[in-house]
């Protein structure tokens, strides 16, 4: 496929050459590795003092992890992202996201503070 200049902002992913809805290269990508717990801490450095929830180790990627992100903000009535394989949720939501996480079958461990 050639490429060819467009004027839609980019609309159509580098690697696959499809439109960014449709992009088979990136939901190939396998899921972190770890030794399959969950941690959930508490951080407030570099965030102004203001507390945050971050849940690492998580066994999804891509969509599935996007999912359980807008579940577990649903479920704590906060907002938050994912970034880098990690979702973090405002606020210190620590024992409402392992009671979620819980319920859905992951091993947890409450780590940090």
């Amino acid at each position: 496929m050639s490429r060819v200049w467009s004027s839609d902002g980019g609309a159509l992913c580098p690697d696959c050459e499809r439109p960014r809805d449709a992009c088979v290269c990136r939901a190939d990508t396998a899921p972190p590795t770890g030794d399959g717990t969950v941690r959930i801490a508490r951080e407030v450095k570099g965030r102004r003092g203001k507390a945050v929830t971050v849940i690492r180790g998580l066994p999804l990627a891509g969509p599935d992890l996007a999912h359980l992100a807008r579940e577990l903000k649903q479920a704590c009535g906060a907002g938050g992202s994912v970034k880098d394989g990690s979702v973090e949720i405002q606020g210190d939501k620590r024992d409402q996201v392992a009671a979620v996480l819980r319920a859905r079958g992951f091993r947890v461990k409450l780590a940090g503070g």
